[in-house]
């Protein structure tokens, strides 16, 4: 039987593995969250004590990580690095959203070491990591994609190679700066609506019928619409960290970032305000602040 690593297990690691396990593969996982951990062990998963302890018993490595420091510390650290374990012709996906520069430097360290790394960021939030039908963006040596997609086909459900390696975080990056600046313009919209006389509820349903229609609305939208802003898809957090990650790749191809400013500001200002914790819709709420 196949073994899959899974390290972190959050709301959206803990997804996949279930659809691992429900695909007949052989689960081990590892989270700082022993709950979360314990809930994947009840569910047919195998608990690691550590990360670089199941490093060399799998034939592919999952990472659904927070940030780009923790993935490279995982990854490369000199005593505790799981790449360093990894035995030759495995593999390792990345599904955490990451710097591009990181990617690319553990994918060149990894072809040393005989592991395949490919980026593989996600889309579809948390429902479409329990269901089995995220969105997989992949980046890495084409010559060896086959053999990684019955692993990918298990957990999503549109996946398309974009590239070398850094090609899926260039596309997740982009695609992530344009989702936080459609949010951020709804909220204004919003808000001018409803102070000029027109319920926001009416300006949705016009949207949604005419040219600015926008999928943004129907995963956000309902949020500011009914101020549920702790039913959290994507949280303000995450999404100012990807936002970030997105202005440095900007700036590293000297694009300047004029557009994405407003909306960098509005996030970042939302995460000092203490909503991080909130879902990335509680844009809405930075705005009526200041407004």
């Amino acid at each position: 039987m196949t073994r899959v690593g899974v390290i972190g297990c959050g709301l959206m690691g803990s997804g996949m593995a279930k659809n691992l396990i429900k695909n007949n593969y052989e689960v081990i996982v590892y989270d700082i969250n022993d709950a979360a951990v314990t809930n994947l062990v009840n569910e047919g998963a195998i608990a690691a004590s550590k990360p670089e302890a199941l490093a060399s018993q799998v034939d592919f490595l999952i990472l659904s990580l927070t940030s780009p420091d923790l993935v490279k510390d995982i990854v490369l650290d000199e005593e505790r690095g799981v790449l360093y374990r990894m035995n030759q012709g495995t593999f390792i996906l990345d599904m955490s959203t990451n710097d591009v520069n990181i990617t690319r430097q553990i994918h060149e360290i990894a072809q040393g070491k005989d592991v395949e790394f490919y980026d593989c960021p996600l889309s579809g939030g948390p429902d479409g990591a329990n269901n089995g039908t995220l969105t997989i963006m992949v980046g890495g040596n084409k010559d060896r994609l086959e053999e990684i997609l019955p692993v990918l086909q298990a957990i999503g459900k549109h996946i398309e190679y974009l590239g070398e390696s850094g090609a899926g975080q260039i596309v997740k990056l982009c695609h992530n700066m344009v989702v936080a600046g459609v949010i951020s313009l709804l909220s204004e919209a919003f808000l001018t609506s409803e102070k000029a006389g027109v319920p926001k509820e009416k300006l949705a349903s016009i949207l949604q019928k005419g040219s600015g229609q926008t999928r943004a609305m129907d995963v956000f939208g309902v949020n500011i619409l009914d101020n549920t802003f702790d039913n959290v898809k994507f949280s303000l957090a995450n999404m100012t960290k990807d936002i970030h990650l997105y202005r440095n790749l900007a700036e590293d191809n000297q694009i300047s970032t004029f557009v994405s400013d407003i909306t960098h500001q509005l996030f970042h200002l939302g995460r000092n305000k203490g909503k991080g914790n909130l879902d990335s819709s509680a844009v809405y709420e930075v705005l009526a602040e200041i407004m």
